[in-house]
Parts: C-alpha cells; structure tokens; sequence
C-alpha cells in the first residue's frame, strides 16, 4: 500500500490510525499503562483543551521524554485512551457474563458489569463525549463497536430461542442507549451516595425485568 493509499485508509479506518508505539517489553508497557491511567484523571478533570503532556507524565510519574517514548502528542494519547477505554468497558461486560445462564441473565449482567466499571471510572463519560468534538471518528468507532457486541449477543439469544427472532442493529442501539443513560445517573450523577454491590444488582434486575416485560401493563394473573 503506498503512502496516499494508506493515509486514506486510516481516514476512513479509525482502528488504522496511529495511537501509540507498541511497546516491546513489559516494563514498557507497564509505562504505557501508567501513561494512560494518568491522562484519563488528566482529560476528565480538565477537558482536553486544558489538560497538558506535562501534567500527565507529573500524574504518572514518569519522565516528559518517556511520554514521547510512546506518544507523538496529546491528540496522539487521547485517542489511544478512547480505544483503551472502549476495550476496558467490553473487557469489564465480557468478565461480568460469564456467570450467565441464559441471554437475558446475560445482560443484566452486562449492564451490572458496566455499572461497576462507571463507578470507579467516571471520567469516562467526558472523554467519550469530547471525543466528539475532538476526534469523531474514534466517538463513533466506540459506539458502533459498543453495538456489534451488543447486536451479536441479542442474535445469539434469538438463535437459541431465548429471545425473539428480528433482533438486530435496532435493539442493539437501543439497548446500548438504556445501559448509557443508567451508567450516567446512577454510575456519575449520585455523587451524595457511593453506587454499592447491591445498588448496582437492583438496577441490574430492574433494567432486566424492563427487558423481559416491556412497558405495557403486567397481564393479570389468573
């Protein structure tokens, strides 16, 4: 591929883009990490028009020359972050399912999973949301990645008969959509009351039962 093809690619790829030097050792990746973990306290307390390198290497304590060791510039480590952050919340869904039993269950924990990750993680919501601003392609990646995920579970379950058969992209965005706004009101926006375990499984259920049941009135028993 020849320099003009391949700009145009990475255009139109997101997940082409540069974001970062691969590190070759695990004392560099640790580095990395560390790199990371600090521009995401940097860029959600401060934006990104306000945050700087040199904050975020005194956050990591690392030395200025090492964050260039890994990253070209700022735009160059927020969109790694984005990329990051994206992986880390199907890494925090994808270890909260696999105590499943069935499709449904599958999402309540899903979504319990997210909760958990947004408690701890709060910065996230502004990273994701200046992304769009900042660089839309990697906004836009994050959630259409965040859907696939979403869209092939929905199928699977459609295929194992634990759920209806027409899901597709539409449930899947709408559903991502729901797990999104409970993620902000109650993962960021209680801030006089910490989300507990069980907090977070009463949503769990709740946004499960919204699922199973819809929002028409409950069919009398009997």
């Amino acid at each position: 591929m020849d320099q003009q093809a391949s700009s145009k690619a990475e255009a139109q790829d997101p997940e082409l883009r540069k974001t970062g030097k691969e590190p070759r050792t695990s004392r560099g990746r640790a580095t990395q990490k560390k790199l990371l973990d600090a521009a995401a306290l940097e860029f959600g307390e401060k934006g990104y028009h306000e945050a700087s390198v040199s904050s975020i290497t005194r956050r990591a304590g690392t030395a200025l020359g090492s964050f260039y060791t890994y990253f070209d510039s700022k735009d160059e480590i927020f969109r790694a972050l984005v990329q990051h952050m994206s992986k880390e919340v199907g890494h925090h869904a994808a270890s909260a399912m696999s105590a499943a039993d069935n499709a449904l269950e599958r999402e309540q924990l899903a979504l319990e999973g997210f909760l958990a990750f947004t408690r701890s993680h709060k910065e996230i919501y502004r990273i994701i949301d200046e992304a769009e601003f900042v660089d839309p392609d990697s906004y836009r990646s994050h959630y259409e990645t965040v859907a696939e995920r979403i869209a092939s579970r929905l199928q699977a379950g459609a295929e194992s008969g634990e759920m209806r058969g027409d899901m597709g992209e539409l449930e899947a965005w709408a559903l991502m959509g729901m797990n999104v706004f409970l993620g902000l009101r109650y993962g960021v926006w209680n801030e006089d009351e910490t989300l507990s375990d069980a907090d977070i499984a009463e949503i769990g259920q709740r946004a499960n039962r919204f699922l199973r049941n819809g929002i028409g009135p409950e069919e009398p028993v009997g």
